[in-house]
């Protein structure tokens, strides 16, 4: 590893910041550990080799507080800063102050970041690289009404409005009928410019039952890429994922082999640097590019499991100036891995469940793998995403895989505080989603038939 990378400073918490610490440690790397008031407690500090409080417990006074992490690692002496994910990691500005202030961003450029963060620029530069993408207006929804009206006639109904700022599944809008367009374009470019400081709008078409399965990339910024194969991450409720898998079962091998082929291409056309996901939506054998994460993704230790290859460990290399350290030919997919995300919220109501968790028992076994900053005594802050663990399993085959996640969540114990382990024991059982290849609306209409 490059002695730039001497001293990484890891500007998150929780599972991730533990992740991304083990990564450092195994490479000889040494790390800092920034906290917030709230988060004295997070098991990442005692392993870090210092420590430093940015600030109290509001995200946007610590967390989110770019002059606070960028002073850190001056005090510090860091060379390098991994944002992980959620908070600044996709924040180009902060990308490009770490930067200037002459430390290693480990993540794409800050344009590359812009470019792919805004979803109009996006898609255009997807259309260039022939991703397959979503029909729909290509760019701005124009505010000329007879435009508009002519765009969604040609995509056909229905159709979604989406905010070019937009995430998370907010600042989006499904219309059905074309007396609805105007006025629903109108709301959204409200809704957006309050949300996210941008106005701007973009038509598609609005996909009825489609799955969605993206497709992990790695890239060196000098020319070379490679893919990881695919995921499927339809189980999701307000479009927030639940569980996910790799690979994706029951997708046409042509179409899968054609979209690896594009996405590859793509990192390589725009120069793009690190880890990084392209997400679709597929349906009737087709894929549609909806966005790209340039990020590690919460779910990236299935891609882990069924290739081999750690992801973070290569993300920091690639950040120290190193090509890929293989080609494609190396990356060989195996096997089936699934992956819980454990949530402390209602498994009913989904309310979030902060406090204390008085006795945890991590599961074992042959396949299962617990990426969690989880102990007996640690105090589950109400300050941030609920989050507290991801339980992941791998098998010879998906059948395996399933009968090793049922185990593990027979198995695991969080006690003190309410958790989502019910629903995933329930999901891993569902007949459904043993069977393989459920849509987007699949769990919201099972949740909705329990209610």
């Amino acid at each position: 590893m490059s002695g730039k990378l001497e001293k990484v400073l890891i500007a998150n918490r929780g599972e991730i910041a533990l992740r991304i610490l083990r990564a450092c440690k195994e490479l000889g790397i040494k790390t800092v550990a920034v906290y917030s008031k709230a988060d004295k407690e997070l098991m990442h500090l005692g392993l870090a080799d210092e420590t430093v409080c940015i600030g109290p417990a509001p995200s946007k006074e610590s967390y989110l507080h770019i002059p606070a992490i960028i002073a850190a690692a001056e005090v510090t002496g860091a060379t390098a800063i991994h944002p992980g994910y959620g908070f600044l990691a996709e924040n180009a500005d902060f990308a490009e102050q770490v930067e200037n202030s002459g430390y290693i961003f480990i993540g794409p450029k800050a344009d590359t970041i812009r470019l792919m963060g805004d979803k109009v620029s996006a898609k255009d530069a997807m259309i260039k690289s022939g991703v397959p993408t979503v029909p729909g207006s290509d760019g701005p929804l124009p505010e000329d009404e007879e435009t508009a009206l002519a765009i969604a006639r040609e995509v056909g109904y229905p159709v979604i409005i989406k905010a070019a700022g937009g995430g998370g599944g907010r600042g989006m809008r499904v219309v059905h009928k074309e007396e609805d367009l105007i006025e629903s374009a109108k709301l959204t470019r409200t809704e957006a410019g309050a949300a996210f400081g941008n106005p701007m709008v973009y038509l598609e078409k609005f996909l009825t039952n489609p799955r969605h399965v993206e497709v992990q990339v790695l890239s060196d910024g000098q020319g070379n890429a490679v893919h990881l194969g695919d995921r499927d991450c339809s189980l999701q409720r307000r479009h927030q994922k639940v569980l996910e898998e790799a690979p994706a079962p029951g997708i046409d091998e042509k179409a899968r082999q054609e979209v690896f082929k594009r996405c590859v291409d793509a990192c390589i056309e725009i120069g793009y640097r690190g880890a990084g996901t392209f997400e679709f939506l597929y349906e009737n054998g087709r894929f549609y590019f909806i966005e790209m994460n340039t990020r590690v993704q919460v779910e990236h230790p299935v891609s882990e499991m069924v290739t081999g290859i750690d992801i973070v460990k290569e993300m920091l290399s690639i950040a120290a100036g190193n090509k890929l350290s293989f080609r494609q030919e190396d990356v060989v997919i195996r096997g089936h891995s699934l992956e819980c995300r454990i949530n402390a919220e209602d498994p009913k109501k989904f309310i979030p469940s902060p406090g204390t968790v008085k006795h945890f028992h991590a599961p074992g076994g042959n396949g299962v793998r617990v990426d969690s900053h989880l102990y007996s005594g640690y105090s589950v802050p109400p300050n941030y995403d609920s989050l507290i663990g991801k339980l992941i399993t791998y098998g010879k085959d998906r059948d395996e895989a399933m009968a090793r996640m049922r185990n593990a969540l027979d198995e695991i114990v969080v006690d003190g505080i309410k958790t989502n382990i019910p629903l995933h024991r329930d999901l891993v059982r569902d007949e459904g989603f043993c069977k393989g290849g459920v849509n987007i609306h699949y769990l919201e209409h099972k949740l909705a038939h329990q209610e």
